[in-house]
């Protein structure tokens, strides 16, 4: 092989290089900034791409994902002169590779000088208290301002977060102080309030009852009341059958001596046995009538008579 051979083949090898040096492949979420003989010349998108050589270069590689920057943290003042240290997290995304190439220097240094002077801005207007309870709406007007700023260097801010708030010692403190001292005014208060709840449950129990022993004493009251109301029904019920049973018994014995048809002796006899019944032998004078007077004294000489044979 002469010298003639090997320069040629050293051509061919060296044009094929720069062949494939000319060939481009963008990546998934990257783009690519083309520029021809120092001006843009184009973006390339996911794809294979050749440029020209020695005229056509890749300027810049973008990353199209969404990023996250973590700033260290930067002093603030509030509106109530207490200085204090808050460190943020800014998520942005790339949204047109153009104005992120050429439009700032260095956006990373961009984004986090801006950071600090608008923290630094919304902090000034509040108060202590405010810029500890009020995360949320710092939040939201620092992704207002950034995004608004960011938007000529082609930069679309998400979300701007807080991920500390570190007030001095001597504030920290006082804080823990004044935690403590609203912790033990809660416990207290609930300590009082169960106690207050124990106490009226008690009083509640004790008046339940109250009322059932009211209840069952009324009740008992009842059915002493019905008892002895039924008991004097059939006191009564017992003293009329008795009454119904003498005028049965006096109206069976009228009946049977009507049947029986007694003489007029018979009937002066059982008079006289009447008289007898209503004296009693508690009565000092007792009339007899004249229609009844001989048979009583018909009675009296039999009862001598039967003396003497005696």
């Amino acid at each position: 092989m002469d010298t003639w051979q090997i320069i040629g083949i050293s051509f061919v090898i060296i044009i094929l290089i720069i062949l494939a040096s000319c060939i481009k492949i963008v990546p998934q979420a990257q783009a690519y900034v083309l520029e021809r003989l120092g001006g843009y010349q184009g973006t390339w998108n996911v794809g294979v791409h050749v440029k020209v050589p020695f005229i056509d270069r890749v300027a810049k590689r973008v990353v199209l994902k969404e990023q996250v920057v973590d700033f260290a943290p930067q002093p603030v003042i509030t509106k109530d002169n207490v200085t204090m240290r808050i460190d943020t997290v800014v998520f942005f995304q790339i949204t047109d590779p153009k104005l992120f190439a050429y439009g700032v220097e260095n956006p990373i240094m961009a984004i986090e000088n801006l950071t600090a002077t608008t923290l630094r801005n919304i902090i000034g207007d509040l108060e202590l208290d405010q810029t500890l309870t009020s995360r949320e709406i710092i939040n939201t007007k620092m992704r207002v301002s950034l995004d608004t700023a960011t938007d000529p260097w082609g930069i679309k801010v998400n979300r701007v977060e807080l991920k500390n708030i570190i007030p001095p010692a001597a504030i920290q403190d006082a804080m823990e102080k004044q935690m403590k001292a609203e912790r033990e005014r809660r416990e207290a208060i609930l300590r009082a309030e169960g106690e207050k709840k124990s106490t009226v449950l008690v009083a509640e129990g004790k008046k339940e009852s109250a009322i059932l022993e009211a209840e069952a004493e009324k009740e008992a009251a009842i059915l002493r009341a019905e008892a002895k109301k039924e008991a004097t029904i059939r006191e009564a019920e017992g003293q009329a059958q008795a009454i119904l049973a003498v005028q049965q018994a006096n109206a069976d014995g009228i009946r049977f001596l009507n049947e029986a048809q007694p003489g007029n002796a018979v009937l002066q006899l059982k008079s006289l046995e009447a008289f007898a019944k209503a004296a009693d032998g508690k009565a000092t004078k007792i009339i007899i009538p004249s229609e009844i007077q001989g048979i009583a004294g018909l009675v009296k000489s039999i009862t001598e008579v039967s003396k003497e044979n005696v």
